[in-house]
Parts: C-alpha cells; sequence; structure tokens
C-alpha cells in the first residue's frame, strides 16, 4: 500500500471508530476532523478544508454572539482550528517535523494546564496573554520569512514590494501587540500598578518611535535584510510599552480588545505574505471582531479609543486604586436587609468584578430563587463592562445556572429601575456611579451607567470602602436611601439567604 492510500485509510477508520463511539464530545470532535480530513484527502487537495475551516470561524463568531449557542459556537472555532493546523502534515512539505510536533504537544499542555486552573476572575489577564503570543509569534514568522526574501533578492530575482511592506507590517503590529498585552496583563495580575504611568515627554518618545518604524518599513521595502527585521522588532516592543502604560484602571480590558485586533491584522498579513488563505480569513475575522467590540467598548464607557489610549497624558484615563473613604455611611446587618427584601415586589440585582472574586455567584442565585418564589420579580441588570470584559458577568452567572431571561442588558432595564423597590449591588461600583452623569471632570463622566440612584432602596454588598476601578468615590453610597452590608460577597450573601429563609 503506497503512503498516501494508507494515510487515506487510516483517517477513514479514525472516522468510522469516532464516529461510533458513545456520546461525548472528544469522540465527535475526533470524528469530525477525520471525516474532514478523510473527504479532503479523496477530493485529491486542501482548498476544500482550509474553505470548510473558514466557514467554521465564521459559524464559532456567529454561535459566540449569543450565550445560548456560545457553547456550540466555540466547539466548531476549535475543531476549525485543530483540522486548519492538521492540514499541512498531509499536504505541505514540511522540515523539522520533530521540532513542530514538540512545540505542538508543549503548547497543549500549558494551554491544557492554563486553562484547567484559570479562575473566572483571571480571564481577561489570560485573554491579554494568548494574545500577546499570537502577536509574537506572528512578528516571529515574519521575521523568518523577511531572511528568505532577503536573500531572494540578494539573487537579483524581483521580490513584490507589498509583500515586503505586509511582512514589515507583521512585524511591528505583532511586536506592539506583544508587548502591550505583556503590559495590561501585568496590570490586571496587579504585578505592577494599575493607574497610569507616564513622564516628561512620552508622546515625543511614541511619536519618535513611529516615524523610526515607518522609515525601517520602507528600509525594508527598499533594501530587504534580517537586521532591518529585528530593529524593527524592538522598536514595535518599545512601542507597545509605551502604547498601554498611560492607560490605567477600567480603560485596561479595552485596550486588550484593541490588541487582538491588532493580532488578527498581523494573522491576516502574514497570512498575505505566506501565501495562506486560511490565516488571511482567519485574521481579518480576529482583526474585524476585534475592532467592533473596542469601539462597542469604548461606547460603553462614553469615551473615545484615543481619549481611552491617550487619556491620562491630560488627566482624562480612569485612575485604577484609591484610597479607601472614612465619610459616615448607613450600614445594616443581613437580618436588617432581609426584611427589606421581604416586602420588595421588584428587586434588580446588579453584579460586578466582587462577586466573581468572592466566587458567591450559585449563593446568589439561590437568594434569587427564595425571592421569587415568595412572588418577588427579580431581574439581573448587566453593564456592558461589567467585570472586566465584556460578557463576564453572564458567563459567570450562566456557571450558576441563572435563566437567560433574567439576564437584562443595560438599555433594556434603565427604565425600570424607578420601579424597583430595592437594587442589590453586589461587587459593582464604577457602573453605578452617579458621577458619571453629574460630575464633569470625573474619570468616567460620560459613561453610561446603571440608573441603581433611580430605586427606592438601594443595598451595597462591599467588602471595604474603597473604590471601585476606576479610582474615585462612589456618592451613591452616601446617599438616605442606600444601606451597606460589609463583608466577603459570598460570606454576606449567604448570611443574607438564611435571614431571608428565616422571614
Amino acid at each position: 500500500m503506497s503512503g498516501a492510500n494508507a494515510i487515506h485509510g487510516v483517517i477513514l477508520l479514525g472516522a468510522i471508530i469516532a464516529t461510533g463511539t458513545s456520546e461525548g464530545a472528544l469522540p465527535v470532535t475526533l470524528g469530525v476532523i477525520a471525516i474532514v480530513l478523510a473527504a479532503v484527502n479523496m477530493v485529491g487537495g486542501f482548498v476544500v478544508a482550509y474553505l470548510l475551516c473558514a466557514v467554521g470561524f465564521i459559524l464559532a463568531l456567529k454561535g459566540l454572539s449569543g450565550p445560548r449557542t456560545a457553547r456550540t459556537g466555540n466547539a466548531i472555532g476549535a475543531v476549525a482550528a485543530v483540522v486548519g493546523c492538521a492540514i499541512p502534515f498531509f499536504y505541505a512539505d514540511l522540515q523539522h517535523v520533530g521540532l513542530i510536533l514538540g512545540a505542538i504537544v508543549v503548547g497543549s499542555v500549558v494551554g491544557l494546564i492554563g486553562a484547567r486552573q484559570v479562575q473566572m476572575t483571571q480571564m481577561p489577564q489570560m485573554v491579554a496573554l494568548f494574545n500577546g503570543v499570537g502577536g509574537g509569534a506572528a512578528a516571529i514568522v515574519a521575521l523568518l520569512e523577511l531572511r528568505e526574501l532577503a536573500e531572494v533578492d540578494s539573487l537579483g530575482a524581483d521580490v513584490p514590494w507589498f509583500t515586503l511592506l505586509a511582512t514589515g507590517f507583521t512585524i511591528v503590529v505583532g511586536a506592539i501587540s506583544f508587548a502591550g498585552s505583556v503590559i495590561t496583563f501585568l496590570k490586571l495580575q496587579e504585578v505592577m500598578t494599575s493607574r497610569p504611568v507616564v513622564f516628561p515627554g512620552l508622546p515625543v518618545v511614541f511619536g519618535l518611535g513611529l516615524v523610526v518604524a515607518v522609515v525601517l518599513v520602507v528600509l525594508g521595502i527598499v533594501s530587504p535584510a534580517l537586521v532591518v527585521g529585528i530593529v524593527l522588532a524592538l522598536v514595535g516592543l518599545l512601542l507597545g510599552v509605551l502604547l498601554v502604560l498611560p492607560v490605567g484602571g477600567a480603560d485596561v480590558p479595552i485596550v486588550i480588545s484593541l490588541l487582538n485586533a491588532f493580532t488578527g491584522l498581523t494573522v491576516a498579513a502574514g497570512g498575505y505574505v505566506l501565501g495562506n488563505t486560511l490565516l488571511l480569513v482567519a485574521g481579518t475575522l480576529v482583526g474585524a471582531s476585534g475592532t467592533f467590540l473596542t469601539r462597542l467598548m469604548a461606547n460603553a464607557m462614553g469615551r473615545s479609543v484615543g481619549n481611552i489610549l491617550f487619556g491620562a497624558l491630560k488627566g482624562g484615563s480612569t485612575l485604577g486604586a484609591g484610597e479607601a473613604s472614612d465619610r459616615p455611611v448607613r450600614s445594616a446587618g443581613p437580618e436588617d436587609i432581609a426584611i427589606l427584601l421581604a416586602y420588595a415586589e421588584r428587586v434588580i440585582v446588579v453584579p460586578g468584578y466582587g462577586l466573581a472574586v468572592a466566587q458567591a455567584q450559585h449563593t446568589l442565585r439561590e437568594l434569587v430563587d427564595v425571592l421569587t418564589e415568595r412572588g418577588a420579580k427579580v431581574d439581573y441588570a448587566i453593564h456592558p463592562v461589567a467585570g472586566r470584559m465584556p460578557g463576564h458577568m453572564n458567563v459567570l452567572l450562566a456557571e450558576a445556572q441563572v435563566p437567560y431571561e433574567q439576564l437584562v442588558e443595560m438599555d433594556d432595564i434603565n427604565g425600570d429601575f424607578k420601579n424597583a423597590d430595592v437594587v442589590v449591588v453586589v461587587g459593582a461600583n464604577d457602573v453605578v456611579n452617579p458621577a458619571a452623569k453629574t460630575t464633569p471632570g470625573a474619570p468616567i463622566y460620560g459613561m453610561p451607567i446603571l440608573n441603581a440612584d433611580e430605586a427606592k432602596q438601594v443595598v451595597f454588598l462591599k467588602r471595604s470602602m474603597r473604590p471601585g476601578f476606576a479610582g474615585i468615590e462612589n456618592e451613591l453610597l452616601y446617599e438616605p436611601a442606600t444601606t451597606l452590608l460589609f463583608g466577603d460577597a459570598k460570606d454576606s450573601l449567604s448570611k443574607l439567604l438564611s435571614a431571608v429563609k428565616a422571614q
């Protein structure tokens, strides 16, 4: 039997075994992969497989647009990615296959361990790291391609200028994405301060860096050389650091989304350089969706992307951690709050990052279930940037089996706050801070917020009087209609649940 027929036979056997296995995600995934590869092998080309993978990526994005279909969309995207990575082993003349397989094994193990161990509260940091790795990988591949293109040019062969332009673009933007993503990780992980870091002359240095990058790209087109690419990569790393240092507080997740778009563009440009249609399609999808998400997040913050990136240079960026206030507030115990909830017919819950930190979503759902069983109408008000990434609260509450119907977006629920008897704010702060509407010059001024201040009574579950991620006080805490319940969110909700059941 020839090598091709042997491969064909193994693939078909794998398809039969996998699809005939008992129910489960892994057998189905293996079956789909094997069947696709078998079909492609019978057709005699990899173009069909790349086309199917591209369609899979598009369907994955569509699935991820809604909570009900997100799991399916993620699975489709994962299968398409695995198939796309497997195709070159069958239809490309690969060298150093052992090293490639070794790198795949190492990367798979690291990714699996990371995905298993990462907490929901650390998801933005993980996204930042994964995004940075993608940008760095694209830059390295482009450097290797530049070396080959330089050798071709030295032999007198004609190298298309646009290919050299795309290569230079991939190097510099990939390096920016890598360095910037590392800084966002350090800020969110609190390894370094989350406050803006600025120094005299930063705009000048950044501007000169951009000019140098453009000059190097042009030089790489006129006279391609590996050393030019290496210097360009170093300049890109510097630009990435300088781009993110002035960003602070709640703006960091938006920059992660922007850098994700950068990585997508580098992958698309790299796909053009390599002549790989699948990379071109995947990179374009990531770049477009990342850009769209960045604009949505910026709109949710009521600010422009330019202000988010460079606002700190004139005092306009969210500032990060601040000092705890010693102003007097009205506080109460779980029993008093339980009495308040017992007479409430309309309750709105505002979840935030503190809920995720305390892992209190299951206890909160139990409390809401009890209130619902007693006749109260209860909904969760979801702000677009609650937590630290879009969808953070949706995923967290879905994990606790909260019905999708109870998750109501800001625009749909803001009109209901004036009719709410009680609003329970769990671990949120900036998304209900009236300063966004009443205090010009505040870091969050202009940001659309949840209108919790319009409710008859507001209950805040807080660990301390420290301000939110924006670093400013929330005047809602000091209003006569506001009551604070201090303590860890999970512990406070457990006590409150017991007190409500005892009513």
